[in-house]
């Protein structure tokens, strides 16, 4: 007997190569001053794309610059503070790839979160994210290609006491990385969340403190009685092991991966 086959053309992959290639690509990075986005802009530029990199930080910047001459692709640093929603808009544009990476994080009891921060947390988590997707998809549409890979976590998923804007925001991002990828599909664009736990990161130092304050304990206990206390693997993701997995997603061998959320979080949410 003969197996059944499908309907549709067949589908001709191109050899299996283990060193991804983006040359000839341009991506732009938000949040790359440090963290998740400066390694992901390092990532991006060593595999040959373009990469214009995004932060408010000048210094950091300037540093991530220096650090990235010799890769094969090329690093152009652009300081833009993402509330200038229009600047953010119109700084995506030509972008063949955008990584949707900046954040910030309060920790706080939701009677006591103030509301500027809130407002500003959705909107460059958010809003800022929608603004340059806008930007991107009209260079995207026209060439039929592109990859949109936004940087949400395991709180896009989850829920964590004290953390009422910044889960707002992630949980925001998931919708609208999905409402991307259903429009984008019909054009060859893809649309991912890439959803880490506990990175390595500033962002996360600064919250430990936070934490330690929230639940009254010391410090030192935060991050393995808080933050891997639903973790199977007991350790912080590194940066450089997210950005492999943004750079995967931003290839050709992707293109069948929109819609969803790839999780990196050592088996909190098995649970």
């Amino acid at each position: 007997m003969t197996a059944p086959t499908t309907p549709g053309p067949a589908l001709h992959l191109a050899a299996p190569s283990v060193a991804l290639d983006l040359g000839g690509r341009t991506a732009l990075v938000t949040g790359a001053a440090g963290g998740i986005g400066r390694a992901c802009a390092l990532r991006l530029a060593a595999a040959g794309a373009k990469v214009t990199a995004v932060d408010r930080d000048a210094d950091g910047l300037d540093a991530l610059a220096a650090h990235a001459d010799g890769l094969a692709g090329a690093l152009e640093p652009d300081v833009l503070d993402l509330t200038d929603l229009d600047a953010a808009e119109a700084a995506a544009a030509g972008a063949d790839i955008l990584v949707n990476n900046a954040g910030l994080q309060l920790v706080r009891p939701i009677e006591e979160f103030p509301p500027d921060v809130f407002h500003t947390v959705l909107t460059v988590m958010l809003e800022a994210p929608f603004r340059l997707i806008r930007g991107a998809l009209p260079h995207m549409y026209a060439q039929g290609w592109g990859r949109i890979v936004n940087i949400s976590s395991v709180h896009g998923l989850r829920a964590s006491a004290f953390k009422s804007a910044y889960v707002a925001a992630k949980h925001g991002l998931e919708g609208l990385s999905k409402t991307a990828a259903l429009e984008g599909a019909p054009h060859g664009v893809t649309s991912v969340c890439v959803n880490p736990s506990y990175v390595r990161t500033p962002l996360v130092e600064r919250q430990i403190a936070d934490q330690a304050a929230a639940h009254s304990v010391a410090a030192e206990r935060v991050l393995t009685d808080v933050l891997l206390k639903d973790s199977a693997i007991k350790r912080l993701i590194e940066p450089e092991e997210v950005a492999e997995a943004v750079l995967y997603l931003c290839t050709p061998q992707a293109s069948f991966i929109t819609g969803t959320s790839l999780t990196l979080d050592g088996g909190w949410t098995a649970h």
